[in-house]
Formats: C-alpha cells, sequence, structure tokens
C-alpha cells in the first residue's frame, strides 16, 4: 500500500533525476540556514514535521468556504484538518474565534480593515519610524492610502506615549486603533489601548507576529480579550509556515457596525467571500501541526530562553559600548543605532552577512536616513533559543558580531571594507558555534 513517506521519496527521487539544479539551490540554502548564525528577529525556524505538512496533497485540494460550506466536493478530509487547525489555534491562544486562512499576517490585518472601514475612515497606528508595521497606516501600504492614517509615537525614551496617544485618539475620532509593532523591543500595554478604544469609540487591532510566541508561552500579557481583533502571522515565532491568524476573545459574538452580524461573522465573510479565494489547505496543515508545539509545555521553556537570550543579547552589546534602544528589551528584539559608530544599519547587515551572521538593518526613531541605509539595526533571539543556545553562547555571538562592526571601515553610507582575513576567520567561528548548537531535527552529514 502506498503511504506518504513513499509520496515524499518519491518527490524526492524525481527532483534528483529531472532538476538536479534546482535541487541544488535547495540543498544549498539547507546548508546555509545550517551554517549561519541568524539573530533576525522577523523569523523562527519550522521543525521538519511543520516543513512536511506543506508538501502534502492537501495542496492538491481546490476549494473555498470553511468545514462542512464548501463549494466543491471533495472537503470530507481538508474540513477536519482545518478544524483542528482552528480548535488549535483557539487553544494555544485561550481565544473564542479563530480564521486559520489568512494567507500573511499582512493580509490578516488588510481583512480586518475592509471588512470594518470605508474608504476615507481614520486608523491610528504607531509610526513606521517609531516601530511601527506598514499595515498599521504607512503611506507606502495601502492602509495609509485607502484610510487617512494618524500616527502616534514614543517619548525620549523610546517608550510608546500612551499619554499622548490618548490625545491624539481624543482628537482624530478614529475607527481602529492599532497596537502592536514590527521593530519596538518592550512590553505593550493592551488594556490601555482598550480603555481608550472604549472612550473614542474604536475598534482595536492588535498585531501580535512578532510577539506571539511570548504571548501563547505567557511571557507577555495577551491582548486576545482586550482587543476587538488579534492578527498574527505564523512564522515569526510560531515557528509554522508562511501564514496568518485572525483571533478574537470576549467580542467574538459582539454586533458589528452594521448592528446585524456578529464581529465573528464579519470577519468570515471578510476573509471570504470578500478579501481571499481558495485557501492553501496545505499551509493550513502546517498551521495545526505548528500550533500543536505552541500548546505543549516545551513551547513554555522555549519562550522563557527567548526572553531570558534577548535580555542578554542587549546587555552584552552594551557592554561592548553599543546604544541600545530603550535601554534594553522586554521581549525577543533588541534595536541598536549604529550611525553612533560611524556607520550605516546597512553596511553592518552586508558586512555581518559576509561573515555568515545575519541581522536586518533598521530604521530606529528620528532616523535621518531612507528605509534602505537607516542608522540602527535590529537583532532577535528566536532562532538563538530554537537551536538551544545559553546566555554564554550569545555572549560569544555578540562578541564575533563586534568583531565584525569593530572592523569595519565605512565609505559613504553603502560602502565599506572589511579585511579579507578577518572575514575568513569570523566565518569559521560561526561554523563552528552553528555545529555546537545545531537546528533541532536538521540532519547535517559531515
Amino acid at each position: 500500500m502506498s503511504s506518504l513517506r513513499d509520496l515524499m521519496l518519491v518527490g524526492l527521487r524525481d527532483l534528483e533525476a529531472e532538476d538536479p539544479a534546482l535541487l541544488g539551490l535547495l540543498e544549498d540554502e539547507y546548508l546555509r540556514q545550517m551554517s549561519t548564525l541568524s539573530l533576525i528577529a522577523a523569523s523562527s525556524v519550522a521543525p521538519p514535521s511543520v516543513l512536511l505538512c506543506q508538501g502534502t496533497p492537501t495542496g492538491n485540494v481546490t476549494t473555498e468556504g470553511y468545514p462542512g460550506a464548501r463549494y466543491h466536493a471533495g472537503c470530507d478530509v481538508v474540513d477536519r484538518v482545518e478544524s483542528l487547525a482552528i480548535e488549535r489555534a483557539k487553544t494555544a491562544f485561550s481565544a473564542k474565534y479563530a480564521n486559520v486562512q489568512p494567507h500573511s499576517g499582512s493580509s490578516a490585518n488588510q481583512i480586518v480593515m475592509c471588512a470594518l472601514l470605508k474608504p476615507g475612515d481614520t486608523i491610528l497606528g504607531l509610526d513606521l519610524d517609531a516601530g511601527g508595521h506598514l499595515t498599521h497606516g504607512a503611506k507606502a501600504s495601502m492602509s495609509g492610502q485607502y484610510f487617512r492614517s494618524v500616527p502616534y509615537g514614543l517619548q525620549a525614551d523610546g517608550r510608546i506615549d500612551y499619554d499622548r496617544m490618548r490625545v491624539v485618539a481624543r482628537e482624530c475620532k478614529p475607527r481602529l486603533i492599532f497596537c502592536g509593532a514590527s521593530a519596538y523591543p518592550r512590553a505593550i500595554d493592551f488594556e490601555f489601548f482598550r480603555r481608550v478604544a472604549d472612550e473614542v469609540g474604536a475598534f482595536v487591532l492588535a498585531d501580535i507576529s512578532h510577539i506571539a510566541g511570548l504571548v501563547a508561552a505567557g511571557e507577555h500579557d495577551s491582548p486576545i480579550d482586550h482587543a476587538h481583533f488579534t492578527t498574527t502571522s505564523t512564522y515569526k515565532q510560531l515557528f509554522g509556515p508562511r501564514g496568518g491568524l485572525i483571533l478574537m476573545g470576549r467580542d467574538h459574538d459582539r454586533p458589528g457596525p452594521d448592528g446585524q452580524r456578529t464581529l465573528s461573522d464579519l470577519i468570515q465573510r471578510a476573509v471570504f467571500p470578500y478579501f481571499q479565494g481558495t485557501p492553501n489547505l496545505a499551509a493550513i496543515a502546517a498551521k495545526a501541526r505548528a500550533l500543536a508545539f505552541v500548546a505543549c509545555p516545551a513551547f513554555k521553556d522555549l519562550g522563557r530562553r527567548i526572553v531570558t537570550l534577548a535580555s542578554a543579547l542587549g546587555g552584552s552589546l552594551a557592554s561592548r559600548g553599543y546604544r541600545v534602544l530603550t535601554g534594553g528589551t522586554d521581549n525577543h528584539m533588541v534595536l541598536v543605532d549604529v550611525l553612533e559608530r560611524g556607520f550605516t544599519g546597512v553596511i553592518a547587515e552586508r558586512a555581518l552577512e559576509e561573515c555568515n551572521i545575519i541581522i536586518n538593518k533598521n530604521r530606529i526613531a528620528g532616523d535621518a536616513k531612507p528605509a534602505t541605509v537607516t542608522s540602527g539595526i535590529r537583532l532577535g533571539s528566536n532562532n538563538a533559543a530554537f537551536r538551544g543556545m545559553d546566555e554564554a553562547a550569545i555572549d560569544q555571538a555578540v562578541a564575533l558580531v563586534d568583531r565584525v562592526l569593530s572592523a569595519v571601515r565605512p565609505r559613504g553610507d553603502r560602502d565599506y571594507e572589511l579585511d579579507a582575513d578577518l572575514r575568513l576567520s569570523v566565518r569559521r567561528s560561526v561554523a563552528e558555534l552553528c555545529s555546537r548548537y545545531p537546528i533541532p531535527g536538521y540532519p547535517l552529514r559531515v
């Protein structure tokens, strides 16, 4: 009898025989991930079982709608897969409602906006340069073009200016308030956002894409019963596939703006048929697998390690003279001003990548540099924690970062010089560190 295992082996055999060029590239990427030190804040590592789900025959099923109410036949099994993912999402986040069909965290945000708002309605979100996300009202995004976007910002210490946010909300009377961020290293007071929203008659959307794992692990307060809607991607900190979720708590059965449909009904109709068509059922299967991991005790341990290592990461950078924004972190993320060291974020990003250390350039508050250059960098502890690194290993990683950045000789905003011998030496040290802390479940032939 044929089996899923046999199918996977047939696929690998055919790829080896029929497309060695593509297979070679895929192998190169696999080896790159194994041998490079990823300190990216906006990613995690999908375990092999999650990766496998994305390549299963569930991807062959074309359908639209929801379990038990599809627009195509032959959906009995995938209905059970999606129902399992929904229940696991609700369990992981103590939610009353979950929609697992959004293709990304960005599309989840867009779905909520388009379900609630009309073009020209006012939205209030954290300014992009203060750590907000494109979909929270940035002018480069549809959120800042279809709607009237008003930003709130930070205090001088780099933390959200909650009092000013309340003043701005009272002045502009938004229909929707975003809380959550893309580059903000401190805890977010979701309860305060809800109080302000209730004062001005607004809805709250909590985007927890960056901190969803910490929320599920109990390492960050949950917005589920404070926000009307909670959105997240599933790959940044849930160790899952590319995709998104929309979650709701106590407001799930509250009447929507039309007074007829509940808010959860509104989201159901907004995902399909209004915003999306056929769901990616293979991705939904992978979400179900990842969410099972999120709900287990080992994930709580991982969440604690993420926070501990991020704190160690920030402390180690500060001890070497780097200006760590806000003086530290409450989550997985560390922001650093590198311009004061004499070079830009893009130079830091490229120089470190040459040495097999992966971070990303990032704008910081008051940044005069464009987004393609930036004055800062963003680092995170998700992948290091998953590899099982401890604080001593993080300090070794920061020592390598510092060794590279201290050797950079900038020539303008984008160009620089870096000694070739130093580059090779750091690469060897990175490879040794990664070999001591391999990605769990990822085999590496020596």
